[in-house]
């Protein structure tokens, strides 16, 4: 119905479609527009606008490749720099390069050698630095937090206690005006105590000294990195972790509400667009779908199974028995299953308590039929939650505008780009929602990009690149169907996300730091 006055109405609409873009922009920081923490700005993965990166990758567009250290951070630009960290040797190491010729200009070793225990996939260099008010911040789990100039002098150090983690810490600082944020989630318990040590940890950023400290007693070790929210006239902190999404006040610490229902396989880091949060964990061992199918990972089994009677005996869990969680990968990789402990004797205690999951007559043995019902009545659920911010408390049943329970990646975080949420998952899965609904644009396979997908996806011109652990980049332009445009191979396995500024995409692989460059624009970041 038309107004008899649009210039009014006009004006109102838009401000209040200003006002909505405010909102629906990726979250809050201050830490400008460079890719300056993990998954560039505000942990969003898509790159200011004025980032034109190469939409096709081959030899022409290389500019360098340096050799770094063994690693997992990913890398981060400030100051015509590029910053990562990496272990070499017992040594944990803090790189810098120059952004025009990736000639390294310092490396600064940790005061402590690596100490952490981490999983064989996990490395003690796993979290990703920190550009923030021409400083650097470094965690390492085996000591704790460093700050540096970018000139590579050390400003302060802050030791912290190693938490506790399934995996090995991984979760990466992020900034907030003059405080630098860290969650600290940990699976041992407090003195005396059936709750955890987890907590939340902020510090000045000009003397490491603890501004806050929020404990969180119910999460246990998780993965994620947090991301800032402007809400009305506060910035919340956004953080996923072991079984719930949470907010607090990033100035005080204090928490604000929380959602139950995620999985303890919290990695992905949250999104913010379209005035919502989403958040997403797969099931426990990167099941991504609610429908899981036990077959193949019964026949994942059958190696184990010498007498050949199509069960799974105790006397037969030995070598690299565990319970399989990915078995499209071989036992004895380290992705294929439970990590076990070292040790012989609690290696059996652990072996015994994993029987008595399927083992429901307790006569030592696995049938097929135990073992399916176990998997199809197991209780975590993939799940990927839109969630509108604000209330007090649990907001389980009053904040939930949708959730999908297919799809969910394990690794990799979704990313949200002008109203739509793709994500990525093993197998070269690609899928596209409707961020507002939920409503599925498609779920296809990239072509001829199998395997395992660790890196999360990231945006710029308007083009998704996405890596495989094979290393394998396929560059997708943004859209509701699979718009294949690119491949590459880079020829090296990686599992780190890539950074992006005006003119360049830089890949960290096993063992180089890569720079594609597109020579026709881009300022140095």
């Amino acid at each position: 119905m038309k107004s008899s006055s649009s210039f009014p109405h006009t004006l109102v609409l838009g401000l209040i479609l200003s006002l909505l873009l405010l909102f629906a922009s990726n979250g809050s920081n201050d830490e400008g527009a460079e890719w300056s923490r993990f998954r560039g700005p505000n942990g969003s993965g898509v790159a200011p606008t004025h980032c034109q990166p190469p939409v096709a990758l081959g030899p022409e567009f290389e500019t360098w490749r340096t050799q770094v250290p063994a690693g997992l951070s990913s890398p981060v630009i400030g100051g015509g720099r590029i910053f990562l960290t990496g272990i070499e040797g017992e040594h944990l190491v803090t790189l810098a390069f120059e952004y025009e010729t990736g000639k390294l200009l310092w490396r600064r070793n940790a005061p402590v050698p690596a100490s952490e225990k981490v999983h064989p996939a996990c490395s003690p260099a796993a979290s990703t630095p920190l550009v923030h008010q021409e400083h650097l911040y470094v965690y390492f789990g085996s000591f704790g937090l460093l700050c540096y100039d970018l000139d590579g002098t050390e400003i302060w150090r802050k030791p912290i206690p190693t938490p506790q983690s399934l995996y090995g810490m991984s979760s990466s600082p992020i900034g907030n005006g003059d405080h630098v944020i860290l969650v600290l989630d940990s699976d041992r318990n407090l003195t005396e105590s059936q709750l955890s040590e987890s907590a939340i940890l902020a510090v000045n950023t000009s003397n490491g000294e603890t501004v806050w400290k929020t404990s969180r007693p119910f999460s246990r070790s998780g993965w994620s990195t947090p991301v800032l929210l402007k809400h009305h006239s506060r910035t919340d902190l956004i953080v996923l972790g072991h079984g719930r999404l949470q907010a607090y006040d990033a100035k005080t610490g204090e928490g604000r509400w929380f959602l139950k229902g995620f999985s303890r396989e919290t990695i992905a880091v949250p999104l913010i667009g379209t005035g919502m949060i989403f958040a997403s964990s797969s099931r426990l061992g990167g099941g991504g779908d609610i429908e899981k199918n036990p077959e193949p990972f019964w026949k994942s089994l059958m190696p184990f199974d010498s007498n050949s009677n199509g069960q799974i005996e105790r006397s037969e869990m030995v070598g690299d028995f565990t319970f399989p969680f990915r078995p499209e990968l071989p036992p004895g990789h380290p992705g294929f299953g439970m990590p076990l402990p070292k040790d012989n004797a609690k290696r059996r205690e652990r072996i015994d308590w994993i029987l008595t999951w399927i083992d429901k007559n307790n006569d030592g043995i696995w049938t097929r039929e135990e073992f399916f019902e176990n998997l199809r009545t197991g209780k975590e659920s993939p799940l990927l939650a839109a969630v509108t911010p604000g209330g007090r408390g649990d907001i389980s049943t009053t904040h939930v505008e949708w959730e999908i329970n297919r799809g969910i990646p394990e690794v990799p975080s979704p990313i949200f780009h002008e109203g739509e949420i793709y994500l990525v998952r093993k197998g070269g899965v690609l899928s596209a929602l409707n961020a507002q609904s939920g409503d599925s644009l498609f779920r296809e396979r990239i072509p001829d990009a199998p395997g395992q997908y660790a890196a999360s996806p990231v945006i710029a011109n308007d083009h998704l690149y996405l890596v495989s652990s094979l290393g394998l980049v396929s560059i997708v332009r943004i859209g509701e169907s699979l718009d294949l445009v690119h491949q590459f191979d880079l020829r090296e396995f990686s599992e780190t996300t890539p950074a992006i500024d005006a003119s360049t995409i830089y890949f960290r692989t096993g063992d180089h730091l890569i720079a594609y460059r597109n020579k026709k624009g881009g300022n140095q970041p």
